[in-house]
């Protein structure tokens, strides 16, 4: 029993990495251009996505969310055997 609840605590850490990690992706992902005015065409603001960055970054959402579900399975069935 002991050692799920360890496994359970490394598995919520990890999900918690890889949670940091998906935000990261993320941010990375998104590039913003600010383009200043010229002339009578106003200044504006062009974001383009970079498709392998947000691919990593929800590929690392369902990492981490499948860690968590299974954190959690470990503790209530550890809970459960007492």
């Amino acid at each position: 029993m002991r050692r799920d609840i360890e496994v359970a605590v490394g598995e919520a850490l990890a999900a918690v990495v890889a949670l940091v990690l998906a935000v990261l992706s993320w941010n990375r992902g998104t590039v913003a251009t600010v383009f200043a005015p010229l002339g009578e065409m106003p200044a504006f603001e062009a974001t383009r996505y970079v498709g392998p960055w947000l691919m990593l970054a929800a590929f690392l959402v369902a990492v981490a969310g499948l860690l968590g579900i299974d954190a959690v399975t470990r503790v209530l069935r550890s809970a459960a055997e007492k």
